[in-house]
């Protein structure tokens, strides 16, 4: 069950509850159990952590967010003309998968309200104060009369979809958003499985815009995800804090390092927080001890690149097609246009 709150053009589903914080406890209690061990990195969004991801976007090592704004800065209007074509409809629906501050969101919006497009914009986002503030704020900066309304989901993505498969009927054109490289937190056989519930929600014509970042030398992948002042680190590290906040642990994060290194034969950057000694922690809510090794790594999330004929693979085993794909002037990242089929 979800908690609603409802305005006149604003209604949230918060199913950040107790489902979810048992999820969490379990999730920790399995991944700390398993060899290697190993943390889901969704819970890296706690409020904290939406604000340092926010910051490394701004870091100069961290080029996927200037590329990709570069690119929707520059044809946003290309997207949306390729994803809406001729079709006339009253009401546009843009869904969006992970929208945290839903800054590239505004130069979409911007592009269908020039075609005089009532929308229905919903957002899915596991931080609830990220999710509230964007919303917000996009709602003051499109006051009426544009037709906006928003419908957001403070959820994990498959709790968000399993909702949107019972209640999405919209009758007009869906453009779907996946944006900032999110695509790349999956391993290839969760990006299918992904996509493919997606696409179960979307209609025939619908569309989604896929960003992905692209593969590249490794100096440049591993400096995005090891930033000079720290930052990144902080972000890793923050996923301890709030085990020891949530779960009455005893991590001390100062016998902890962030470590990130390409793997190339896998195209992806693994992330991972290295035991600097033997230690033991208490983890009270789970009623359990974990030992850590000197040198052990917990992995905690992935970051897989692509190249442009791998989109198409994954479009093609995921009911889309490539229709077109941007790229930012040093062809570092991509934005994919896929039209389901």
């Amino acid at each position: 069950m979800s908690d609603t709150e409802a305005e006149s053009s604003l209604r949230i589903y918060n199913f950040i509850h107790a489902d979810l914080k048992d999820a969490f406890a379990e999730d920790v209690r399995r991944g700390l159990a398993s060899a290697p061990k190993q943390l889901p990195p969704k819970y890296f969004y706690d409020e904290l952590g939406s604000q340092l991801f926010e910051a490394i976007c701004l870091l100069p090592e961290y080029y996927l967010t200037r590329a990709e704004t570069e690119i929707f800065s520059r044809y946003a209007d290309e997207m949306v003309g390729e994803a809406m074509g001729e079709a006339s409809t009253k009401e546009v629906t843009l869904l969006e998968m992970g929208s945290g501050s839903a800054q590239k969101t505004r130069l979409v919006l911007d592009a269908l309200i020039k075609r005089r497009n009532a929308l229905h914009y919903i957002p899915v986002d596991i931080s609830l104060a990220a999710l509230k503030k964007s919303a917000r704020l996009l709602l003051a900066a499109y006051p009426p009369p544009t037709l906006l309304r928003v419908t957001a989901y403070a959820s994990d993505y498959n709790t968000a979809l399993a909702h949107l498969h019972k209640n999405h009927n919209e009758r007009g054109r869906t453009l779907a958003l996946f944006l900032g490289s999110n695509i790349g937190n999956f391993n290839p056989i969760e990006a299918e499985s992904f996509l493919q519930s997606l696409r179960a929600i979307l209609r025939e014509r619908d569309c989604l815009l896929v960003g992905a970042d692209l593969k590249k030398e490794r100096k440049a992948l591993e400096a995005a995800y090891d930033d000079s002042i720290g930052l990144t680190s902080a972000f890793n590290l923050n996923l301890l804090n709030r085990i020891n906040r949530e779960l009455d642990a005893d991590f001390n994060v100062r016998l902890f390092r962030h470590v990130a290194l390409y793997n190339e034969a896998e195209g992806c950057v693994e992330i991972y927080l290295e035991s600097e000694r033997a230690q033991r922690v208490a983890l009270r809510g789970l009623n359990t001890e974990v030992d850590f090794a000197a040198g052990e790594r917990t992995h905690t999330e992935n970051s897989y690149k692509y190249d442009t004929s791998e989109l198409a693979t994954l479009a093609a085993r995921t009911g889309f097609e490539v229709k077109r794909t941007w790229f930012d002037d040093k062809q570092q990242f991509s934005s994919s246009l896929f039209v389901a089929v």
